[in-house]
This record gives C-alpha cells, structure tokens and sequence, in this order.
C-alpha cells in the first residue's frame, strides 16, 4: 500500500513538472485559467489544477494581504490523505506519520534531481522496503519498542539509548536476515566539537586509494583491503548459490528460498565491508589533525569502453572484457563510501577533510616534483629526472598530502625524522646481564662496541666473519677475559 501511494505521489509530481516546460497562454491544463500569458511560470514544487486559490480569479486591492498563498506539493498532497482514506478505507489501518512522510520522500527525490542527480524512478515491489515514523510517536522500554497501529514488539538493542536524548524520527527496514529499526536521537546539551581553523592545523595525512591495498597513507604504511566480494571463497560460494537459482522452477517456493540465499550471502558481503570501513576511516582520522583525500569519480572510472570499429564496419577488442574485472574491484573497494565516512567522522571529531584533484598525483615525483608518465612502471616508480624510487601509490599519498597543503595554503612545518645513530663515549657504559654477550671491549678496554649480525635474504640468521662475534655466557664472558 505504501508503494502504491509512493508511486501515486510520483505520477502526481511528474505530470506538475512537466507541465512547467508547457508554453500557451494558460497554466492549469485541466482548467485553462489565465495567470500569466505566453509561458508557464510555476515553480518546481507544484502540481497540476491552479496552486493559486483566489477565490474565482478575484483580483486583490492594493495593499491587500495574500490570504492564500502558494503552496508547496508536500502540503497539497497531505490535503489529499483524508480523500485516499474515504476511497480506500484500508489506508486507515497505517499509521498517520507514514503516510504524510510518503510525499516528504518524493519531494527528497526531486530536491536530489534538481541537484544532479538521476530523476526519479516508479518503485517495484522489491524497491521499497522501508517506511518511517515523524518525531514523537514510539516508545522504547529495554527490549521492547512500540510502533503506532502495530503495538509493542521486541528487539534486539544492539545499541543502547542514553539518557537525556530525544528520540526522532524512527524508520523500519527489511533487509534479508529480517527487519531492522534505526532511531535518530538528538540532544541540545551535548556540546559540539569545535571545528580547527585551518591555521592551527599542525598535521594531515594524505591518503590514495588502491586495489591492491585498500588505502596508502603519506606515512608510509597502507591498510588491506579484504576483497569481500571478489575473493576466490566468496566467488565460489555465490557461484554455486545463484546456479541453484537458476535451476530452480521460475515461480515456485524453491526458487524463493534459493533467491533468499543468495540476499543473505549479499547482506552479509554488505555488513562486513562496512564494519571493515567505519574501523579504516577510525583508524585513519585519529592519525592527524586533518585528512586529505582526492576527489574521484569513481562513475567515470567505471564507464564502458567505447566501442572501436574497423574499416569493413566489424566491431574491435576495445578491452572491455578486462576492464569488466577491474570495475568488479573498484566496487567491491567502494571508495566513496570510504570518503563519506571519512567525512562524517572528521566533522564528527571537529577535524577537516580536503579532497584535492587527482590529476597527475601518481605521475609526480615527491623529492623534485618532475611530472612524467614514464617514472610509473606499474606498482613501481621510478623518476626518470632524479631517479627516486618508490612505490608508486605510497608516492601518490605523499603527493595528495602536498596539494592538498598547496591548495588550501595550509601552514604545515614539514618534520625531520630524527635516525638513531651510535654514539662514541670516553667513559663506560653499564650494561644489563642480556647485553653482556652482545657487547666486545675495545682494544683501549674503555668502550664497548655492540657486535653486529647480519641476515641473510632468506631470512636465517648468519654470523659475520669474525668468530668472536658470537652471545656470551657471563662466566664464559669472564673467563675470556681473565
């Protein structure tokens, strides 16, 4: 029921927004009242008849108040609840709330058309599969929560709510494995993290993201990536669970039960590179005071390879069956979920993220800044102008650390890491009794010098030339030198 009415919402909109690009010397298509001659001036939040309600086209005096202003679609399709009611007296068993926020959400899709994003799509039946409650009207005790029209039900409270929060809006969602309930809360009191000012920003890191390892920092380390959809475990097991599907009698419960396997195996994918993700992007804003990040578009990335036709009119190999593979890692990684969370959890903690272009961060060399696409040898680089030589993703993280202080005019001091060195001393130096073995005399018998070993490539420990340069009992170490 509640996708019907999403889906009458969205035809009611439509068919408004259309209207807009109508020229003619009328507005309303169903009456043809005059308002404004030649074009249609509606704004995007109206539908069809006449958003204007002025008494039978009375003209106002002078001075005279709007008594009844525009009003936006939400409001125009609340007004209709109680006629969806009277003919379809089935809507009565729902809640109110969710049926007033079904225009609410509609009117969200639009707002993010208007913005860039794709317009607004009809949902089928196994698109909608969530409804929310307004502010106000559930209740929580332990483990139990009441929902309006459905009564008092238990839940499993992987989170427990703190006191002096209020609870918000409440939305209930099916997934695979069951149903799942997400509270918004909100307390006024809680104070707020304050925001650094970019002057007292004294450390960022830069971070590149890869598919080999999921992230690389500009200091030096780098963060797995577990592939939880491409590994060879997964691909075999989901392999094996949608041949089962497909040999399945279409319609039957069978099948139905083979199709829920696979949404489990799906969820569960899901789950666990998100729990992998909020514990990288922890990781990763705990590090410095700032994070830098570029700003891919991991869309354009995934793009199909145009087509490549000879001159007897035969379609080519343009590589579009090994840029298959690669477009499965790239969404298996999910970087912009990585990036969002990295933004939620630095506003969170009163930090800053800067996304910086990308371009040329993996062709540029970190010590000379040359920028040339010869110096990437696949993981490798090598600059072809002072012969610096460095994994190549570490190079970009470094590089998208320097523009992002470039760019944002950062007053970042670069630190020197400061190499232990040996120090020569003229008096002795006390020593532990698991250091006496370590250290030799030297030939004045006042400075000990530690005895090096080497290692091999392989791994296994080998003694240097020397045959003294070996660990020392204490007694053996006296009887030496007696």
């Amino acid at each position: 029921m509640l996708r019907a009415n999403f889906n009458w919402c969205l035809r009611d909109r439509i068919d408004g927004w259309h209207q807009q690009f109508i020229c003619g010397n009328y507005c309303d298509l169903k009456t043809e009242v005059e308002i404004t001659p030649l074009t249609c001036s509606l704004v995007k939040g109206t539908q069809l008849a006449n958003p204007w309600k002025d008494g039978g086209g009375k003209a106002k005096k002078e001075g005279e108040k709007d008594k009844s202003p525009k009003r936006t679609a939400v409001l125009m399709q609340d007004a209709n609840l109680q006629e969806l009611k009277d003919a379809r007296p089935w809507y009565q068993e729902i809640d109110i709330g969710v049926l007033q926020l079904i225009p609410a959400r509609v009117n969200e899709s639009f707002n993010k058309f208007f913005k860039g994003a794709g317009f607004p799509k009809f949902k089928r039946r196994h698109d909608f599969k969530s409804f929310s409650y307004k502010p106000g009207r559930i209740k929580i005790k332990g483990n139990k929560i009441y929902l309006p029209k459905i009564g008092w039900m238990r839940f499993y409270n992987s989170r427990s709510l703190t006191d002096g929060f209020e609870i918000k809006t409440v939305t209930v969602r099916q997934k695979a494995d069951g149903w799942y309930v997400s509270v918004r809360i909100e307390n006024k009191t809680v104070p707020d993290f304050p925001v650094i000012p970019d002057s007292e920003i004294k450390t960022i890191t830069g971070c590149d993201m890869g598919l080999g390892k999921l992230v690389y920092l500009s200091d030096g380390s780098a963060i797995e990536n577990p592939r939880f959809a491409t590994n060879k475990k997964t691909k075999r097991l989901m392999k094996i669970r949608q041949r089962r599907v497909s040999r399945k009698q279409k319609g039957s419960k069978n099948r139905s039960k083979a199709q829920l396997r696979v949404s489990k195996l799906h969820n569960r994918i899901q789950q666990r590179r998100e729990s992998y993700q909020w514990d990288v992007a922890n990781r990763i804003v705990k590090k410095a005071d700032a994070v830098a990040v570029e700003d891919l578009q991991v869309k354009n990335m995934m793009k199909r390879c145009k087509p490549v036709k000879s001159e007897t009119g035969r379609f080519l190999s343009n590589g579009q069956s090994a840029k298959r593979g690669l477009n499965r890692l790239i969404a298996d990684a999910s970087w912009y979920n990585l990036t969002q969370k990295l933004e939620y959890l630095a506003a969170k903690s009163g930090k800053k993220l800067y996304k910086v272009n990308p371009k040329y961060t993996s062709q540029t060399c970190s010590k000379c800044q040359h920028i040339d696409k010869n110096s990437r040898q696949g993981e490798k680089f090598i600059c072809t102008n002072c012969g610096h030589i460095d994994d190549a993703n570490l190079q970009a993280a470094r590089n998208v650390k320097t523009k992002a202080i470039e760019t944002y005019g950062l007053n970042i001091v670069k630190m020197i890491k400061s190499k232990k060195v040996r120090r020569d001393s003229s008096k002795p130096v006390q020593t532990t009794l698991f250091d006496v073995g370590m250290y030799e005399r030297s030939s004045d018998n006042t400075l000990p010098q530690k005895a090096c070993t080497e290692h091999s490539r392989s791994g296994k420990r080998r003694v240097g030339e020397n045959p003294e340069y070996k660990q020392l009992s204490l007694l053996g170490y006296l009887g030496r030198n007696s």
